[in-house]
């Protein structure tokens, strides 16, 4: 039986870029990096505040050449805030590209962008 989600895996252009992106405008941390000597890199990040689900920034052109077949695009991905104004505000002053809130029947929901151009929503969400 599966008990919780670990880990996504989130194909990227650039890795340095993406972790520049993740903790310094998000504010997200490094949990891990790795590095095979071989062209295989992969960064663990993860919210600062002791998340069970982390992201594994991966490089998608190194992973489409070893892995032809595999799905490089990006996940639907819905993060949980407790405070989205705050958050929103956060992501605006760091010149995050964000869309509006929009009240929806399960919550206030925003989403907003990465360098790349790949889009992530937010959920306000309180601790339960």
């Amino acid at each position: 039986m599966i008990s919780k989600v670990g880990q996504i895996m989130l194909y990227v252009n650039n890795q340095d870029e993406a972790v520049r992106f993740w903790t310094e405008k998000v504010g997200f941390s490094v949990i891990s990096e790795e590095d095979n000597g071989q062209g295989m890199r992969w960064i663990e990040i993860a919210p600062a505040n002791n998340a069970e689900t982390s992201i594994i920034l991966h490089n998608k052109e190194f992973i489409a050449k070893m892995e032809p077949e595999l799905n490089l695009g990006t996940p639907s991905i819905m993060f949980f805030t407790e405070n989205l104004e705050q958050l929103y505000s956060n992501l605006l002053s760091n010149n995050v590209t964000v869309g509006e809130i929009v009240n929806m029947p399960s919550g206030k929901v925003f989403n907003f962008a990465d360098t790349e151009e790949n889009y992530f929503a937010v959920m306000e969400k309180g601790n339960n």
